[in-house]
C-alpha cells in the first residue's frame, strides 16, 4: 500500500504541466444599425466565476464600435463567449457560443465582429 502511495506521488510530481502564455485579445464589436444600444459586454468561460461576470466594452469615440482589451496568461486552447447588450440581451439566441482558438505561444489578437452576426474576422500578430 505504501509503495502505491509513493508511486502516485512520483507520478503526480512528474506529470506534464503545460506552459502558460500571454494572450492579449482586443474585441471590437460594431453596433451600427442595432437599436437601443446602451452597453455591450462579454461573458464567457474565461471569467471567474464562469459565465457570471460581464466584462464591459467601451465606445470612447462614439463611433458605434465597442472595444475591450483582455490580457491573460493561460494554457487553454480556446475560449467560448457571447456578447451581451444592455446587461441582459445575449446575442445569437439559440445559436452556439462564439469560440476563439489559441495557438500554443504568446499571442496578440484583434477579434472584430458585428453584434448578433456569427461572422467575424481575426488578426493575429
Amino acid at each position: 500500500m505504501r509503495t502505491l502511495f509513493i508511486i502516485s506521488i512520483l507520478f503526480g510530481l512528474t506529470s506534464c504541466v503545460q506552459k502558460q502564455h500571454i494572450k492579449e485579445v482586443t474585441i471590437k464589436v460594431d453596433t451600427k444599425g442595432i437599436q437601443d444600444v446602451k452597453t455591450i459586454g462579454v461573458k464567457g468561460n474565461f471569467t471567474s466565476p464562469r459565465w457570471k461576470v460581464e466584462i464591459p466594452l467601451t465606445d470612447d469615440d462614439n463611433d458605434g464600435v465597442f472595444e475591450a482589451k483582455l490580457t491573460q496568461e493561460t494554457a487553454v486552447s480556446s475560449i467560448e463567449f457571447k456578447l451581451v447588450k444592455n446587461n441582459s440581451i445575449y446575442e445569437l439566441k439559440g445559436k452556439p457560443n462564439r469560440v476563439l482558438k489559441f495557438e500554443y505561444k504568446p499571442e496578440t489578437i484583434v477579434y472584430k465582429v458585428k453584434y448578433n452576426d456569427p461572422e467575424f474576422t481575426i488578426k493575429r500578430n
